[in-house]
């Protein structure tokens, strides 16, 4: 069954996951709104269901193998490859580059999806699509929760549940700086510089 972009959105209220203030995103950009797909993703249901959902959307792409970036693309990226029936694995930060995680293969028959919880710039799915065809892998196209509203050229096919348009600013020409409203970083990993 299909998940309705109100459905999702609704789903992200209920969790608590859509916020609004002042976040420095891990792109380094600025926003005023910012959506903690963890705060959703930590109820199975609604993980298998989101996972479910994705994994209806690209089946057509016949992935043998799903690869997403950890640490926010961990638990999509399972129940991604668990509704597939495929493998899930993943790439980790190791000194300021991702690499695929000790003892994972990616073989040269794999056709491999990259699944992320939210997409804005692209950098985090570029960078494990590299990681994927270093290794051998054939990337078949990448998948995400939500995309921030950019389109984004990653080279393969890219399939969303939901776009979502929350406004960016570079921090030099943010209006909430011009404010001077408190900046928080939320998420997973270190702003880029």
């Amino acid at each position: 069954m299909a998940m309705t972009r109100d459905e999702l959105l609704d789903l992200y209220r209920r969790s608590g996951a859509l916020l609004d203030g002042h976040f420095r995103l891990t792109s380094g950009l600025h926003s005023p709104g910012y959506l903690q797909c963890a705060l959703v993703l930590q109820h199975p249901q609604h993980a298998e269901a989101l996972g479910r959902a994705i994994a209806d959307r690209v089946r057509d792409l016949r992935p043998t193998v799903v690869l997403s970036p950890a640490l926010g693309g961990v638990v999509i990226g399972q129940e991604v490859g668990r509704a597939l029936g495929v493998r899930a694995i993943f790439v980790e930060r190791q000194d300021g580059a991702l690499t695929l995680r000790r003892g994972f293969i990616i073989s040269e028959t794999d056709r491999v999806l990259v699944v992320e919880d939210v997409m804005t710039t692209g950098g985090s799915t570029r960078e494990t699509i590299q990681v994927a065809r270093a290794a051998g892998g054939h990337v078949v196209g990448a998948a995400t929760i939500v995309n921030r509203g950019k389109q984004v050229d990653l080279g393969v096919p890219h399939v969303a549940l939901i776009d979502i348009d929350l406004a960016t600013y570079e921090p030099d020409k943010c209006p909430l700086c011009a404010q001077g409203m408190p900046v928080v970083k939320p998420g997973s990993r270190p702003v880029a510089t």
